[in-house]
């Protein structure tokens, strides 16, 4: 009977936790005036330190750092709690019975009844990433109230024993002495959601951010950069910032790990923009525009988007990606390459010899593609765009007969370059064989 009770208990508190979930927007309480103020007091404890007055030299309005779910939830412990009280005193157990009794049926509704219902709010495809992070915080609360619920039990006890209990609000809170109290399990329980909700808050976040990468629409052929980051970028970068803004009552580890997340998602994506196999060619002009673009992205990375960072750590994010980019656009940067190739004070030291090869060689045929366009006359286009079936040979001929002095020059530089990176990439992998 007892069993069968507890089921019926378990059963009913899933819907009314369910119920809460579902109705609670997500944001921090609010209150305007002392009324609201103290109905959120009476209910949940908390430091009043943490309360935000929103408006200066204002008393109201505040906010709490807690939104609704959360004092109603502890409102509901407590009710389920006195129910299994009121239930046990008619089972003829003595106090210490009915003490362990009533705290074997609460874990049980924190550990599994509770558990589960927030596991499942947690993993709704449709929960966005501000109410995952308000989540997140709610349950550093909910676990620091374990203690008053602990106390809640045996004064109810105690206080039942003695006179008659009618509401859990009857009774008084008090110093908490916590020495002869067992610990609930919920304690452990609320750290573990806490935990698969940070995982879901880098998961959500990234996603969030490939949403704005999918949005890249480069002209891989782009004759000259406008001189302005793409939007896509710009749009990025202010959606990161109001981000992280959100996260200031996260615990600093979480936000950290977030922000370097997103920014190592960043640098990769970025990257592979570059090496997807898909893109045959480029031209000098879109380098220049994907340039501009990391420096928007390390311009956000030394802004100190989340507080505590060791200086310099974000910025490593993109160090690949800068060196490539120096590697392709400053003066004698190849002989400094190779010089210091495998040297750990080369300034070029994360670039690997395949990826500046796969780079190069789309620049290398953008530059053919541009030079085959430029050398063809009015009727070679026309019939170039009937058929596309040029030998190689006789392209090779066409862009040879067209180069100058100086691009034949650049040319066979390049084809100097491309030599010795795939000497490099040859010793790599016999050296690693």
């Amino acid at each position: 009977m007892r069993d069968q009770y507890n089921d019926i208990l378990m059963k009913q508190w899933v819907h009314v936790f369910k119920t809460i979930f579902d109705a609670d927007t997500y944001h921090p309480i609010q209150v305007n005036n002392q009324s609201e103020y103290m109905e959120v007091n009476n209910e949940f404890p908390f430091y009043e330190t943490e309360v935000v007055s929103l408006q200066a030299n204002a008393e109201f309005p505040k906010k709490f750092p807690f939104s609704s779910f959360v004092p109603k939830i502890y409102r509901e412990v407590k009710q389920f709690i006195y129910t299994c009280l009121k239930f046990s005193e008619d089972l003829n157990l003595n106090q210490t019975e009915i003490e362990d009794r009533v705290r074997k049926s609460t874990n049980l509704l924190l550990t599994r009844t509770l558990n589960e219902c927030l596991s499942s709010l947690i993993k709704k495809p449709n929960l966005g990433l501000l109410q995952l992070i308000q989540i997140t915080i709610n349950t550093n609360y909910l676990e620091d109230s374990s203690i008053y619920l602990e106390d809640f039990i045996s004064k109810t006890i105690n206080q039942s024993s003695v006179v008659s209990v009618t509401s859990p609000n009857s009774i008084m809170p008090s110093a908490i002495d916590s020495s002869h109290l067992a610990r609930l399990q919920g304690r452990t329980m609320f750290k573990d959601i806490r935990a698969d909700a940070e995982s879901q808050i880098y998961i959500r976040l990234n996603q969030k951010i490939d949403e704005f990468l999918e949005l890249a629409n480069y002209d891989w052929m782009l004759v000259e950069s406008p001189g302005m980051a793409s939007p896509y970028i710009s749009d990025l970068i202010a959606f990161l910032k109001s981000t992280f803004e959100a996260f200031t009552n996260l615990p600093l580890k979480v936000a950290q790990t977030a922000c370097l997340s997103a920014c190592k998602h960043i640098a990769s994506s970025l990257l592979h923009f570059l090496m997807d196999e898909e893109v045959k060619c480029m031209s000098w002009g879109v380098l220049q525009q994907f340039n501009l673009d990391l420096i928007q992205c390390e311009l956000f990375a030394s802004s100190e988007p989340v507080r505590e960072f060791e200086e310099g750590s974000l910025q490593l994010c993109f160090a690949e990606l800068r060196q490539l980019m120096d590697l392709f656009t400053e003066m004698d940067s190849w002989s400094n390459y190779f010089a210091d190739y495998g040297k750990q004070e080369s300034k070029y030291l994360r670039v690997n010899p395949s990826t500046a090869l796969t780079l190069l060689e789309k620049l290398r045929e953008g530059e053919k593609k541009k030079t085959i366009f430029a050398s063809l006359t009015k009727n070679e286009r026309e019939k170039k765009s009937k058929s596309d079936t040029l030998r190689e040979g006789e392209k090779k001929k066409t862009i040879f007969a067209s180069l100058t002095k100086n691009e034949r020059e650049k040319k066979s530089k390049s084809d100097t370059v491309v030599k010795k990176l795939k000497q490099l990439i040859t010793s790599n992998t016999i050296n690693n064989s």
